[in-house]
């Protein structure tokens, strides 16, 4: 085997970069000799357009990795930065864009340093997740850590979105954006109410009042529509007045404009300077004038919708001792706190905009609500615990006999109840080819992988427990694929010197282990 002395790490496809460079250039020349002699126009947002692709692909055919018996240097078209093996703790992978499901997912390096702080490598990358060219070169670089670095482990982490070493910042960013928009929305709450308020108690304007304290009285002017204007529901649609008389145009719905005739004589409701209501023989067109309970539930929307990149910076900070490359407990029980909180915030905060407390009743409706909030609280603090294979171990079998009749199945022939339980072995195997399995049936006759959860043993592929023994348990990590419910647990098997993992709910994987352990005694 050839000795790894030296990896060098440079962008594929060169060429057209350098295409898409020269083309830069060449519009930002001439988009700037334009300029120069018949000034700016169109040309000059083309030229400004095709120099920032030139840029972007001259930043990307400049970009180099290389690593030697002194380091890894990377070189990039602003910024070059060393690090010396012995700083570097760990080489990962980390995955990017892995949670949008129509983008593919980008593998990059990642290093771990002995101060805490995490860089990722430029290159090499790849936008598959089978690329025997990124895996070889992760290979030499990791070879040449081995040699002249300390690594902690020879294990390959992979961090992706779910996993403990992908950062909070940015959930703790919308967090804090989506407050500060329902802080304000609710700061317009008072003037919303009191707009409203004003609205409903004003009366007709007497011939008492002076012309110019007639803003918060009502005035009635007749009008003729001269023509109306019916636009698409994007575009606003108007209505047309005869002389332009008392205004030019009014800006309404597309079906208010249909509602219109021209010709038709209507009587115009003015207060405080704007038209207010349009009535007609045939049609009414009034203002909505919001209330203020409509502001306090945009108000409350938002802070709930806040609760959700929250809860997940509060089930990163729980995790924040795991290792970097194992799998978080998912944020979606708090989903539920947010939904059961919607169910009787939304309606006081409608009825009760100013003054939620004002009243017994809101007091207890409010009362009532929190402590639902606080069960599901709990509820959802409790499903989001980090549970370690040992004390779900214990708890597995404690609730083995419950497990059991809930899961249903089919009494055999030996009169032992069948039990189909959702697990998955992730690699491929005779037993389990091409990943077809989803369960494994335990019961009368011996444990097998079936592709259905039963009843019957059809297509069932029994396990060769005389072939396969447990070497760990553990929880998920970023290696074990997306596929994996974060909540299950991995065992990691030999089958004959092959490397076997077997995914299952904690309680579900401690009995599949007990099972397959009792099927090797005769």
């Amino acid at each position: 085997m050839t000795e790894v002395r030296e990896v060098n790490c440079r962008p594929l496809h060169r060429n057209p970069l350098w295409f898409f460079v020269g083309i830069g250039a060449a519009g930002a020349i001439v988009a700037m000799v334009h300029t120069v002699y018949r000034g700016p126009d169109l040309w000059l947002g083309v030229g400004l357009l095709l120099a920032s692709a030139g840029i972007a692909a001259l930043h990307g055919v400049t970009t180099r990795v290389s690593a030697d018996a002194y380091g890894l240097h990377s070189r990039t078209l602003l910024h070059r930065w060393s690090v010396p093996w012995q700083d570097v703790v760990d080489l990962r992978i980390r995955l990017k864009y892995a949670n949008t499901p129509r983008a593919p997912e980008t593998r990059h390096v990642s290093l771990l340093l002995r101060d805490g702080r995490k860089r990722i490598l430029p290159l090499p990358r790849s936008g598959s997740s089978d690329d025997p060219d990124f895996d070889a070169k992760l290979d030499a670089l990791r070879t040449l850590h081995r040699r002249y670095g300390a690594p902690e482990s020879d294990h390959l982490s992979v961090v992706s979105y779910r996993t403990a070493g992908r950062g909070w910042a940015g959930s703790l960013c919308l967090c804090a954006l989506l407050l500060a928009c329902a802080g304000a929305v609710a700061w317009s709450v008072p003037n919303t109410a009191s707009h409203f308020r004003a609205w409903k108690s004003a009366t007709p304007c007497t011939a008492e009042v002076a012309a110019t304290e007639r803003g918060d009285c009502l005035t009635t002017v007749p009008a003729v529509i001269a023509r109306t204007e019916a636009n698409q529901p994007k575009r606003s649609s108007w209505l047309y007045f005869a002389h332009g008389r008392p205004l030019d145009r009014l800006a309404v719905s597309r079906e208010d404009a249909q509602g219109f005739r021209p010709g038709d004589r209507v009587e115009l409701t003015v207060w405080r300077d704007a038209v207010r209501v349009v009535s007609g023989e045939h049609y009414v067109w009034r203002e909505h004038i919001p209330a203020g309970g409509e502001p306090a539930v945009v108000a409350a929307v938002l802070a709930l919708a806040a609760g959700y990149p929250g809860a997940r910076v509060l089930v990163r900070l729980r995790g924040r001792r795991l290792p970097d490359d194992e799998v978080l407990p998912s944020a979606l029980p708090f989903v539920g706190v947010l939904v059961g909180t919607a169910l009787w915030l939304l309606p006081l905060c409608y009825l009760h905009p100013t003054a939620p407390l004002a009243s017994a009743t809101a007091i207890t409706w409010a009362a009532a609500g929190s402590l639902v909030t606080l069960g599901l609280s709990a509820w959802a603090w409790r499903a989001t615990r980090v549970s370690t294979p040992g004390a779900a171990g214990e708890a597995g079998e404690a609730r083995e006999a419950r497990e059991a009749r809930e899961a249903g199945g089919t009494e055999g022939s030996g009169g032992k109840e069948e039990v189909f339980l959702a697990a998955r072995f992730l690699e491929h195997t005779d037993y389990n080819p091409h990943g077809f399995g989803t369960h494994v049936v335990l019961g009368d006759g011996p444990p097998a992988v079936t592709p259905h959860p039963g009843p019957g043993r059809f297509a069932a592929r029994r396990i060769p427990v005389e072939r396969l023994t447990v070497k760990d348990l553990r929880r998920v990590r970023g290696s074990d694929g997306d596929t994996v419910p974060s909540s299950w647990h991995i065992a990691e098997l030999d089958d004959a010197g092959e490397p076997v993992r077997l995914a299952a709910a904690p309680a579900d994987l401690t009995r599949i282990i007990r099972e397959l352990d009792s099927a090797k005694t005769p």
